[in-house]
Order: structure tokens, then sequence, then C-alpha cells
């Protein structure tokens, strides 16, 4: 089985709880007004990749306590995430999943691909992007309606934690200038970072 990704992060501090790789997928249906990252909207973007692949990707790289899912939609992908989420929680490895999705919505539709999804799945960010929303947001939320679910009992000692930490980002800049950013921030925000930074024009900028 095959998912297609836009991008691939081996390691970062900024994606969940502790160092975790993160699988930005490829296609959303959702299309939040103001997103960040719009070209992860259409389905035939990106680099399509197997399960097994990327699950030897990610355990073959830097050490990592967990995986994160983000979009794009990852319930577009839904079973195949499903398989590479039992692959790695095989593994010992936790796994943090967002969604623009609520979480109703999710058990209501009753689709096994989602439920698999769902049950693989220790720590849930549901709920879609409001731009209108984004003062109150705060830690893994991008705007203050979403939500964490905590749905296996792993990350529950942090759930304080998780709630009300600030919302942090990482910079990389490439060897050609490119400016990759990940994490979470209201696009304002980036922006607003991004124009500050050094002269040189990146020639592409990377956003969640």
């Amino acid at each position: 089985m095959q998912l297609r990704i836009a991008r691939f992060l081996a390691q970062t501090r900024v994606e969940g709880p502790g160092e975790r790789a993160c699988i930005w997928v490829q296609g959303c249906p959702i299309r939040c007004a103001g997103c960040a990252v719009p070209w992860t909207w259409p389905e035939d973007g990106g680099q399509a990749i197997s399960v097994e692949d990327l699950a030897r990707r990610v355990l073959d790289g830097p050490p990592v306590e967990g995986v994160t899912f983000a979009g794009g939609e990852p319930f577009a992908q839904a079973g195949p995430l499903a398989q590479l989420a039992a692959l790695l929680r095989a593994e010992g490895l936790s796994v943090l999943t967002y969604s623009g999705y609520t979480l109703e919505t999710l058990r209501r539709g009753a689709r096994a691909d989602w439920n698999a999804l769902l049950s693989a799945t220790d720590l849930l960010v549901d709920g879609p992007f409001l731009a209108a929303r984004t003062g109150g947001a705060a830690g893994l939320a991008g705007s203050s309606n979403q939500r964490l679910h905590f749905l296996t009992p792993r990350y529950a000692h942090l759930r304080e934690e998780l709630q009300f930490d600030p919302q942090r980002i990482e910079v990389r800049l490439g060897a050609d200038g490119e400016i990759l950013v990940n994490g979470v921030v209201s696009p304002d925000a980036l922006e607003a970072m991004l124009d500050g930074l050094a002269c040189v024009e990146p020639s592409s900028r990377g956003r969640r």
C-alpha cells in the first residue's frame, strides 16, 4: 500500500511530545481558509512512497519517540496511515495525528479506515483551522477551536503541559538559501517572522 506525502522530517522537537518524525500527507478535501500549506491540498502533488519504505525511513533515522501525521488531511489516507502507525507502534513509537475533522465527525462516519487510524492514534488534534481564532491558540493547536484528545494513556500525564504550552516552531536554512519552517504558528506571525529575517530572499518557504 502506498501513501502520497508532501514532506518528511526525520526528527523534530515541535510536532508533539519529545523528539518525533513528522509526515505531512498530500491531499486535503477540507481546504481551510487561511491554511499555511495550501500546496498540500492537491491529491496529485507530493510524492508516492510505500508504507514499508516510509516506516523504514522513520526507524532508520535519528532516534525518536514517536511520529506525527500532519497535512494535508491524514484521514484522507487513513488506510495506509493506519498500517504505517501499526508498524511503528509495534516498535514502541507513539502516534500523534492532526485532522481538520472533529473527533465526533470521524466517529459518526463509521468508516473502517477512519476507525483504524483512530485506534492507532495516541493523541489526536482535531478541528478545522480557523484563521479568526488564532489569537487564543496554544500548544499544538493552530486555532483555539482545535482540541487535544488523549485516545490512549500514553501522554495523559502531559495533559496540562500540552494544552497550555506556548506555540513553537523550528526554522531550517538550506544550503541554497531555502527557508523551511515547521511547528505551530499563525500564518500572519510566520510571515512577520520571515520578513524580519536576513536580507536574502529565500527561493521558497515551507510552512505547516
